[in-house]
């Protein structure tokens, strides 16, 4: 399992931008599933400069990406893009062991994981 998330490279340009912004260039993208949503699991992504020595570790666009072996076969596949649009612009996940999602779309759930579901 080399490559667990696929970036686009238009998110990988965006996350580019967001870690010059927030000047954390030398951070590690950390993804990562979480219990909670209506379907019961949620993505979080975020920057962090600890590699967690269960943590697999991979690089593409120039971007290191860290996520935990927990996380893995969750999110092995998981391809996260950036759409703009004219309301705006945003990351779009698509996670090819999803069986459900909610209507937010920030919320779903696996055959083998239902995390813990929240009331929407």
């Amino acid at each position: 399992m080399n490559e667990v998330v696929i970036l686009t490279e238009a998110a990988a340009l965006h996350i580019k931008d967001m870690m010059k912004h927030n000047e954390e260039e030398n951070a590690f993208l950390r993804v990562a599933v979480k219990g909670g949503g209506c379907s019961g699991l949620s993505y979080g992504m975020g920057f962090t400069h600890e590699q967690e020595e269960k943590d697999l570790f991979f690089e593409q666009f120039g971007i290191p990406v860290v996520v935990s072996s927990e996380d893995a076969p969750i999110l092995n596949g998981t391809k996260i893009d950036f759409k703009q649009s004219m309301m705006g612009g945003g990351f779009t996940i698509e996670n090819p062991n999803a069986i459900a999602n909610c209507g937010c779309g920030s919320s779903f759930r696996t055959a083998t994981n239902v995390g813990t579901p929240e009331e929407c």
